[in-house]
């Protein structure tokens, strides 16, 4: 029998980060919410009203109901388990399901007659279904439609986004009956004020949220190819783009890198799904290469910019400010700045990496990169505006920049007589 909706519903979310933290919240407001995550240091940090994603203000942690966890036994009387945990892709550009199955392992060890278990981790169709229900028979000894349920609800998360919040973006559901799928559009539906869109079936949501990242991967790919073209041309990209915008229909995407742990990851799954089934697919994984290659880009423009200026490449120092991933946010997951920096170095240059968002220390753990904390205590030869984070908008590049220093923007925000060069 399916749990009902009551408050004393006791819900069980898997993963405290950018996806797992707010959707714990937003649960613990309604119902008997317990938040878990296997890292002790996060979860005391969580607990003492410090969230590192800056998704969740302290004080909305601290007058929480929501009972913060590394205790697996905490989990026990759950009627409904939702994981949330990441999955990345590997070296070989192919899924990393191992938190993923580890999550599921474990809750199969506690998992009951007539629990529900809801992914919202980014897969490939199918993936609910064909790899995470059999670990979960497995472990559990219970059989899956008849002892237990499933369910899949892409996230929706965009970090650093003061707009798009949970509550506020319609959010997809499914079941893996129209029993379950019914309880579950109601169960978020309880939470979720822009509404909900229920799928008519597990796989249908999969393949939803693969190509919500995949269409804007693509899109993004088209102008970053313009800017390639352009480039040849000395055109400069933006003002192509501010011209094309004026028609109503142009979809006004803006060339950049394009990292982090969605648009640059969930092609790779819909690719590999489909590459299973026999189809390779080429826009796809084309609009992939395209992107892959936009760090090596321009770090060969800003070298040709020193040549130009004569200025000595082998034994200057750069300046690239910005580790994250996008504008606004700490998250450096599957950041392509380390790959600027990475070619940076190959050509003699030493690197300084300034960025007041991202933790130093994690930065230092994941890219073994020293991040300084004042840039105004060295002359820089070359400064890259990797991310356009707010704070970097107001700093005046006309005083820190010097007269044989070449300024590149990549996201075109910087007034355009400071520059020597942008995307």
């Amino acid at each position: 029998m399916l749990p009902k909706l009551s408050p004393d519903l006791k819900i069980g979310i898997i993963g405290l980060g950018y996806v797992g933290l707010p959707l714990a919240l937003a649960f613990s407001e309604k119902f008997d919410a317990v938040g878990y995550d296997l890292d002790a240091n996060l979860v005391k940090a969580l607990r003492g009203g410090l969230d590192r994603t800056m998704q969740v203000s302290g004080i909305d942690l601290k007058s929480s109901t929501l009972k913060i966890t590394s205790q697996h036994s905490d989990l026990k009387t759950c009627k409904i388990y939702i994981i949330t945990v990441p999955t990345p892709v590997d070296e070989h550009k192919r899924p990393d399901l191992k938190a993923l199955l580890l999550a599921s392992h474990s809750i199969g060890k506690i998992l009951k007659k007539g629990d529900i278990v809801i992914y919202e981790s980014t897969v490939y169709p199918g993936c609910t279904e064909e790899d995470c229900v059999p670990v979960l028979e497995r472990e559990s000894g219970l059989k899956y439609n008849l002892d237990f349920f499933c369910a899949y609800s892409p996230e929706r998360v965009s970090p650093g986004d003061p707009v798009h919040t949970l509550k506020n973006i319609i959010k997809v559901t499914s079941g893996s009956n129209p029993e379950t799928a019914d309880l579950v559009d109601r169960l978020y539906a309880s939470i979720i004020d822009a509404g909900t869109h229920k799928a008519s079936s597990i796989k249908i949501a999969e393949a939803s949220k693969a190509i919500e990242n995949a269409q804007r991967d693509v899109n993004i790919s088209f102008v970053n190819e313009l800017a390639l073209i352009f480039d040849k041309m000395e055109i400069d990209t933006a003002e192509v783009l501010e011209a094309a915008a004026t028609k109503w229909n142009f979809l006004n995407f803006k060339p950049g890198l394009v990292g982090g742990h969605c648009i640059g990851v969930d092609p790779y799954y819909l690719a590999f799904k489909a590459e299973s089934l026999g189809y390779h697919p080429r826009v796809i994984l084309s609009g992939r290469y395209v992107n892959d290659q936009m760090a090596s880009f321009v770090v060969n423009k800003c070298v040709k910019l020193m040549v130009k200026g004569n200025i000595q490449t082998i034994g200057s120092r750069a300046l690239v400010m910005g580790i994250t991933f996008k504008e606004n946010c700490p998250d450096i997951r599957n950041s392509k700045v380390i790959d600027i920096v990475t070619e940076l170095i190959q050509f003699g240059i030493e690197v300084d990496v300034y960025d007041p968002l991202a933790e130093r220390e994690q930065v230092f753990s994941h890219y073994n990169i020293d991040m300084i904390t004042d840039i105004n205590k060295q002359k820089y030869q070359l400064i890259i505006l990797a991310v356009a984070h707010n704070e970097f908008l107001s700093i005046d590049f006309g005083k820190i920049k010097n007269p044989d220093t070449v300024l590149f923007d990549t996201r075109a925000v910087l007034k355009r007589d400071w520059v020597d060069g942008r995307l």
